[in-house]
């Protein structure tokens, strides 16, 4: 098992920013990927930004150049730095986890909140 952790969020006004932050302890797998997926109320959950053990990243369109992910793989931690932030990008932001060594587990953290007023 793998457990998350996440901190950060918060409310913030319509151009500020934000740090969301997330750490995984337990059974973690030297092959992973780790970041972000974020749901807003009545929208399904979507992928923010990911990070892959070696350094390979994935983007949502709507948040490129605005959210920086950087990760830390001896500490097994995550952070999503968001600038710019727009009212749409309320939401709950959940901490995805994937160890990517046979056989695949996935792990979700809590989800924390961030809001952004306009």
């Amino acid at each position: 098992q793998v457990q998350l952790v996440e901190s950060g969020g918060g409310l913030v006004q319509a151009g500020g920013s934000l740090t969301v932050s997330c750490a995984a302890s337990g059974s973690t797998s030297r092959t992973n990927a780790f970041g972000w997926y974020r749901q807003a109320p009545g929208h399904q959950r979507e992928l923010v930004a990911i990070m892959s053990s070696g350094g390979t990243t994935t983007y949502a369109d709507s948040v490129k150049g605005r959210f920086t992910i950087s990760r830390d793989n001896v500490q097994n931690t995550v952070d999503l730095q968001m600038n710019s932030l727009k009212p749409e990008d309320t939401a709950v932001y959940y901490c995805n986890y994937r160890a990517l060594t046979l056989p695949t587990r996935v792990y979700w953290g809590q989800g924390t909140q961030v809001t952004v007023s306009s």
